[in-house]
């Protein structure tokens, strides 16, 4: 008997790439799909929420860093600006890094070595976030990014990302776990999920190389469902990829690898 035991979605920023956002919403919702979204002062959001569709995580800041001061005060202002576009579209988690994020991905603060106090600080900033987060009764993960991608990303590791949440142990705090950056710098993915699985708030896949869809890759997805499922995990699991080819082929394959014969 076929089974999905995930709540699946997509990042709509990513698919259908000559469509307003509000059509790729509206689409990703009819196909059974949640709708992760990126930075969402690039969208109409009353046009948004009149899709329907259940919008799973976006970006929880616009500017800011987790380890010093200066940084830590403008992505707490950030945040609390973010919240209420999230609140307003029902948006489940609000998805932080280290750093801000420049073009391509590229860090705008970047540190090869990260110090005791700056760990001491991350800390720090992202109990403040908690707070924040309680307070408003919402929902923020942190994720992990490679390396290779993200030259200099401070906090940037799965196992820096598992260190931080763990420690600081608030349910308004988890982990955005993102297969295919743990794949480039870590691999060993299904023992990582083990480790994370009390603090994951989502599961972010794309194959690599090419970040597309699962089974254009070397990411055995079939085979990770399967680990995700015994190790009871029947959380949100979101395609933060490309399409290899069509779009909805794309999205289909994704399904396809998330739907177990249990």
């Amino acid at each position: 008997m076929s089974n999905q035991p995930f709540q699946l979605a997509a990042c709509a920023e990513m698919l259908w790439n000559d469509k307003p956002i509000e059509w790729r919403a509206s689409r990703l919702h009819e196909m059974g799909f949640g709708v992760g979204l990126w930075n969402w002062p690039n969208h109409d959001l009353t046009k948004l929420e009149k899709t329907g569709a259940t919008y799973t995580i976006m970006n929880g800041y616009l500017e800011g860093r987790l380890a010093d001061d200066e940084g830590a005060d403008m992505l707490l202002k950030s945040a609390t600006e973010t919240i209420v576009v999230g609140k307003r579209l029902g948006v489940h988690r609000l998805n932080l890094h280290g750093t801000g994020l420049g073009d391509g991905g590229i860090p705008i603060w970047q540190h090869e070595r990260v110090s005791g106090s700056m760990w001491l600080k991350a800390r720090d900033t992202l109990n403040r976030i908690c707070d924040l987060a309680e307070k408003e009764g919402v929902v923020f993960t942190l994720e992990n990014l490679n390396l290779l991608d993200h030259p200099g990303c401070p906090f940037g590791a799965t196992e820096d990302v598992l260190a931080l949440v763990s420690s600081i142990n608030r349910p308004e705090l988890r982990i955005n776990l993102d297969l295919y950056h743990t794949q480039i710098d870590e691999g060993d993915l299904i023992r990582w999920c083990e480790k994370c699985l009390p603090w994951i708030g989502e599961v972010q896949v794309a194959d690599n190389p090419g970040r597309c869809e699962p089974g254009t890759g070397e990411i055995n997805y079939a085979g990770v469902a399967k680990g995700l499922y015994d190790m009871g995990y029947r959380g949100p699991v979101g395609m933060e990829a490309f399409a290899k080819g069509d779009d909805e082929a794309a999205l289909e394959a994704f399904r396809s690898a998330f739907t177990l014969d249990v």
